[in-house]
């Protein structure tokens, strides 16, 4: 039986790098949209965020479409995974504390649920990177090889 257990612990290893994948190019996709609708309307987008008392909402409102916009990128090709992964996870935090915390969980009520699970996922790729499957780590063998 823990032979069994182990045969099938080290199959499931080798499915981490696909995760990694995965993980990053659902993110990229969900940042898409959200960041051409900035970059599409800035001006609206701060306005919206000077109503909600944002400090220096315009400046805010080209930080946060030039940093989802980057992720888009950086996440789609695995470059510089966990660097951009930090200024995501504050744009994911901002997002919580200032939009969606007042409409509790559900992502129908415009709760925190899609916000958090994003800064959950870019936790991931900040703790383990972006994976076989990425620019990073062609690099990274690279330099070591």
């Amino acid at each position: 039986m823990i032979k069994t257990y182990k045969k099938f612990i080290k199959g499931v290893t080798q499915l981490q790098d696909l995760a990694l994948l995965f993980i990053r190019l659902i993110l990229a996709y969900g940042f898409y949209m959200p960041a051409m609708n900035k970059w599409g309307n800035m001006e609206g987008i701060a306005q919206w965020f000077g109503s909600m008392n944002y400090p220096l909402p315009t400046l805010n409102a080209y930080l946060a479409g030039t940093t989802e916009a980057t992720g888009v990128v950086l996440l789609f090709f695995g470059l510089g995974t966990r660097i951009i992964s930090i200024p995501l996870m504050i744009t994911m935090l901002v997002a919580i504390f200032t939009v969606h915390i007042g409409n509790g969980f559900a992502a129908a009520d415009n709760g925190i649920e899609i916000p958090l699970y994003y800064l959950l996922m870019l936790v991931l790729l900040l703790a383990y990177g972006s994976g076989k499957y990425s620019i990073d780590y062609f690099l990274t063998k690279k330099r070591e090889g």
